[in-house]
């Protein structure tokens, strides 16, 4: 049986209000003409002029086009977080897709400034930054700008790209997310949104995750068909895209965006994959033997031990828990973080219409991000809540970078919400009560790390395949299916029997839709947090002080040139074991646990 957080202060929803009253606040209508008037201002003054500006003048148009922009993306934001709290709601719909027109209008007008500057001779470019410490700030966005040179159509055709987007690509990801979002999965005898179902199958009772993982299978082979052609169409206009831009492989964009060279994740991949046995295969057998099962169905895969209680903990003790772990570590992470808290930035219940998962969304540097979580009071729940609040931390200590600076790359992005977990599960870890309680913490936090390196190394190599075929003609339900039961068989390891109906679970998974190889940057975060945390348990010197610089250091440095300061270098695959054999010292501390008693 499904059931709600125990008593305790009741579950929070977000206030927006710090950034518009509504729909129809005049604050927003007159954000709109002001933005369209001085894209028009910015076009007429600086359009065809940017290569030939002398520093004080590149500088001037750089910080009038980042103040624009801002304003905008406050805008956007405003519109996609109305849009999370009820993506049912076809008002709400129309809403985010007028606000998504009328930037793409702006970001059309101004396209011409980052192609500019891409184009900007080298030594001439060099004069500039010379020529002005002011000007030289931006250096690393100028830099980044000018790394896609090659890949740069004509400003015309870079318009046509941005204006047709809400009736291309974005329209197609905006159908699967209100799709998605209508699904209703029957099991137990009522229905259930995905959040509901998908949690269900870390519930005690076996045949509850019996039933939620059948009926997650009957409820996206239902919509089987419509999932197979978003994946086909998105994945051809990024063929298309990728050809036109002259990108060599599906996965070149992503890493240019992530300033990461294809090499470092390849050696992230292979050395991931290389761990299968000893990690994921051996913890699933282990679980086999903990459950007293030959093997795991897919649903035990995510199940608690029989030994643990099925704890449900509060929100004002999941809160209490991450703010003092966090405190442990940093007071300055504990007070930014208390902030969401104290100020409603956290939408925290489990609601129709509500997208599964979470997340931190930023908004603009003038603004505050907002949190969003489907909390059901489990312990897991709570290392989410970790999660998502180091991203949210990550973003307030960039934001004073501004527009161009404060946005991480993906390859650090995550680096931040792992770090969280890892400090939050010690936390937990050291209060546990007794040896059952150690072995229930052990084995989630072995899980939950199996999912962010393992699972999403496993998620890049489908959508590497994925894709590959793709560019080769559409790909039926059944080879999509068929690549998705490859990929998680050699993953998950023999003793975990993949159900009739899993070769559809691919059909679900945002990430595929919203943000094509995005996933790989989850195992990139968590090896980096785990070789951080690595060089701070060995009492590296002014750890906390070289950590916070890292996060305000937003997209201001490179992956590389932070982590030099702790002397890791993750070219090496040394770097990356750190992470892997953290996980699977884990896996040695609960076969300890094991051997002192009975599960």
């Amino acid at each position: 049986e499904l059931r709600p957080a125990k008593p305790g202060a009741e579950l929070p929803n977000w206030n927006l209000g710090d950034l518009y009253s509504g729909e129809d606040d005049p604050e927003l209508a007159s954000d709109f003409e002001w933005i369209e008037a001085e894209c028009n201002r910015l076009a007429k003054c600086y359009q065809g002029r940017i290569g030939s500006l002398d520093a004080k003048k590149l500088l001037s148009a750089t910080r009038a086009i980042e103040r624009t922009l801002e304003r905008s993306a406050k805008i956007v934001a405003f519109s996609e977080l109305r849009f999370t709290e009820d993506t049912s709601n076809p008002e709400r719909g129309r809403f985010m897709a007028y606000c998504s027109e009328r930037d793409n209008q702006c970001q059309g007008k101004l396209k011409f400034f980052e192609l500019e500057i891409a184009r900007i001779a080298d030594a001439e470019f060099e004069a500039l930054m010379t020529a002005s410490p002011e000007l030289a700030t931006y250096r690393p966005f100028f830099k980044r700008t000018r790394n896609t040179r090659p890949h740069l159509l004509s400003l015309e055709l870079e318009q046509y790209i941005i204006d047709r987007s809400d009736s291309g690509p974005d329209a197609w990801i905006r159908l699967f997310d209100e799709s998605i979002a209508r699904m209703r999965f029957r099991f137990n005898g009522s229905d259930h949104s995905l959040s509901e179902t998908l949690n269900a199958e870390s519930d005690h009772n076996r045949d509850t995750r019996m039933k939620s993982a059948r009926a997650l299978a009957r409820g996206f082979n239902r919509q089987l068909p419509l999932f197979t052609t978003i994946t086909n169409t998105l994945a051809l206009d990024k063929v298309v895209n990728d050809r036109w831009r002259k990108h060599e492989t599906p996965q070149s964009s992503r890493h240019l965006k992530n300033d990461v060279e294809a090499d470092v994740v390849e050696t992230l991949k292979d050395t991931v994959v290389g761990s299968h046995e000893r990690i994921s295969h051996r913890y699933y057998g282990l679980k086999a033997q903990l459950l007293g099962l030959k093997h795991l169905e897919i649903w035990d895969r995510n199940a608690p031990l029989p030994s643990s209680s099925d704890v449900r903990i509060s929100w004002s003790k999941a809160r209490e828990t991450v703010l003092s772990s966090f405190a442990g570590f940093s007071p300055k992470l504990a007070e930014i973080g208390n902030r969401f808290f104290e100020n409603d930035w956290i939408d925290v219940p489990m609601r129709r219409g509500k997208p599964h998962g979470a997340f931190s969304h930023p908004v603009s540097p003038d603004a505050h991000p907002y949190i969003l979580l489907n909390y059901s009071g489990r312990p897991r729940d709570v290392m989410v809540l970790a999660h998502e609040l180091g991203h949210g931390v990550h973003q307030v200590l960039a934001a004073e970078l501004g527009h161009y600076l404060s946005k991480t790359p993906l390859t650090l992005e995550e680096t931040a919400s792992v770090f969280g977990e890892i400090l939050t599960f010690h936390k937990l870890l050291e209060s546990a009560e007794d040896q059952e309680a150690r072995r229930s913490l052990l084995a989630g936090k072995v899980e939950d790390m199996i999912n962010t390196v393992i699972r999403q190394i496993a998620f890049y190599e489908f959508e590497s395949q994925l894709h590959e075929r793709r560019s080769a003609g559409e790909i039926s339900s059944d080879e999509i299916g068929s690549i998705w039961l490859d990929v998680q068989s050699a993953s998950l390891g023999p003793k975990v029997k993949l159900m009739k109906g899993y070769e559809v679970y691919w059909a679900y998974v945002p990430h595929f839709i919203h943000s094509p190889f995005y996933v790989y940057s989850y195992a990139f975060g968590h090896g980096l947090a785990q070789a951080l945390y690595a060089e701070y348990a060995a009492g590296h010197p002014g750890f906390e002080e070289k950590y916070l610089a890292m996060l305000r250091a937003g997209g201001r440095r490179n992956y590389k040139d932070l982590l030099h300061s702790f002397d890791l270098d993750p070219t090496e695959p040394e770097f990356w074991q750190k992470g892997l054999n953290y996980m699977s010292g884990l896996i040695d501390q609960l076969e300890d646990e094991m051997g002192r008693g009975p599960a």
